[in-house]
């Protein structure tokens, strides 16, 4: 539903609470906002892991319990 952390924990406003109960009851979903904000994530994702170096990639990967298979040579 996109809320912010102070309604994750059940705080709002007289006027949210209203909207989002509408939403609800008209059958409204997030899935644009959240195909919106996925691609945001992605593209970051994407553009962060473009810069580090392979060695460094398979590196933490080996750190966190992965294993990381090294290409045939050509």
């Amino acid at each position: 539903m996109g809320f912010t952390q102070r309604q994750a924990g059940g705080r709002f406003t007289r006027d949210e609470a209203d909207h989002y109960i509408q939403r609800l009851q008209n059958g409204e979903s997030d899935e644009a906002r959240t195909a919106g904000g996925e691609s945001w994530r992605e593209a970051a994702r994407e553009q962060l892991l473009g810069h580090l170096p392979a060695e460094q990639l398979a590196g933490e990967l080996r750190r966190r319990g992965w294993m990381v298979i090294e290409p045939l040579a050509p």
